[in-house]
């Protein structure tokens, strides 16, 4: 079983592991506790990243990531 991996963003794409959990809905509820705790003007977030392992989880972090366009077929 894959575990999700918990990350504190900050500017300019730096990593931070805050934690692994092999559960969803534990790592779920850490992600929402820790964004209830960041100040609005805080330029962080917190990703949670689904990977086989630590390595895999930074590399999906730091892709650049395609616009979605909503609408456009």
């Amino acid at each position: 079983m894959m575990p999700y991996f918990i990350y504190k963003i900050s500017p300019p794409r730096i990593l931070e592991h805050i934690d692994t959990k092999e559960r969803f809905q534990e790592a779920r509820a850490l992600v929402r506790s820790i964004r209830s705790t960041l100040e609005p003007q805080e330029v962080n977030s917190v990703r949670m990243i689904f990977a086989k392992d630590s390595a895999e989880a930074e590399k999906l972090l730091s892709a650049a990531r395609e616009e979605r366009v909503i609408g456009e077929d």
